[in-house]
């Protein structure tokens, strides 16, 4: 019997407040005036949940906010992107994490405050949501404090209701890069980071031998590489793409989008290649607007990327 859902994604949600402008700091009380100030949903998980969605797959989401404005802003932003929220973890006693962005220029300096991210926990995440979807993927694994130690078992549950299994940790902001990722990715299907987050996790100086170290823990590397395109290893097989022009406005969230398209194509059984082109032409399209979301192209628009 087909499952209702492609997607579950489990991750970090929050709203970006994104301030353009002067934004080097000045003390001693000095008001600056900004030129922009827009809130927009983001968090790595729910920009890929929104991309997923606006490609065609069918997407629900399970993350942990307040019952705040912010809070209500994001799911109702979610459930107008058409994900389910019905999993949705709402704490009155916590307040929704935020991310401050000031962005002066090509350059930008980010301020977050965890709140609600860190308090998920595996005990609330809906037991039944395992058996309504076909993959998992999890996004902002450093992020998610106190759902850490509980990562291997949740795989554990997902890979016994039979699902498939993907992995986007971003950065650890501790730069301790380890907390339990040995066993995490000995569950994984698809691992998706990028050069950076390659070279730390696998403790390795350089991409090719962090590339070799990680395909022999995951049977999927993929790893982004901004305007250098995109490479993947499996099962011995290493392919790489370039990047797809296009005119750049916001760069937030295009390593999201990236994982969006990547995974459209494993999940339909494509060829590796075409699997990474789709996620290039994801990335490069998603920065042709102000936020991660704005332009996440439907499948038809990145297929007409790809195909021109």
């Amino acid at each position: 019997m087909p499952k209702p859902y492609d997607l579950l994604v489990i991750g970090e949600l929050n709203p970006d407040l994104v301030l353009t402008g002067d934004a080097s700091p000045a003390a001693g009380q000095v008001e600056k005036i900004m030129e922009d100030a827009t809130l927009l949903l983001g968090s790595s998980s729910g920009i890929f949940a929104c991309g997923a969605a606006r490609l065609g797959l069918k997407v629900t989401f399970a993350g942990k906010t307040g019952a705040d404005l912010f809070g209500q802003f994001l799911w109702a932003e979610l459930q107008h992107a058409g994900i389910n929220t019905h999993a949705a973890v709402v704490d009155p006693a916590a307040r929704t994490g935020l991310s401050v962005i000031l962005k002066h220029g090509s350059d930008r300096t980010i301020l977050t405050y965890l709140g609600a991210i860190g308090e998920l926990r595996l005990a609330e995440i809906d037991p039944a949501l395992f058996g309504m979807a076909c993959h998992l993927h999890l996004g902002s694994y450093f992020l998610l404090t106190r759902l850490l130690p509980e990562v291997p078992e949740l795989f554990r549950r997902a890979r016994a209701a039979g699902m498939t299994i993907s992995l986007d940790t971003n950065y650890d902001p501790a730069e301790k890069w380890t907390s339990g990722m040995d066993e995490v990715l000995g569950l994984v299907d698809v691992f998706l980071p990028n050069e950076t987050e390659a070279c730390r996790i696998s403790g390795k100086p350089s991409l090719p031998e962090a590339l070799d170290a990680l395909a022999q823990r995951v049977p999927l590397v993929a790893v982004k590489l901004g305007e250098q395109g995109a490479l993947a290893r499996r099962a011995g097989q290493t392919v790489r793409v370039p990047s797809y022009p296009a005119h750049v406005v916001d760069t937030v969230g295009a390593g999201d989008s990236f994982d969006a398209g990547f995974l459209y194509g494993w999940l339909h059984g494509w060829k590796l290649e075409r699997c990474l082109r789709l996620g290039a032409a994801c990335g490069a399209l998603s920065t042709q607007a102000a936020g991660g979301t704005a332009a996440q192209p439907t499948l038809l628009e990145a297929l007409a990327l790809i195909n021109e």
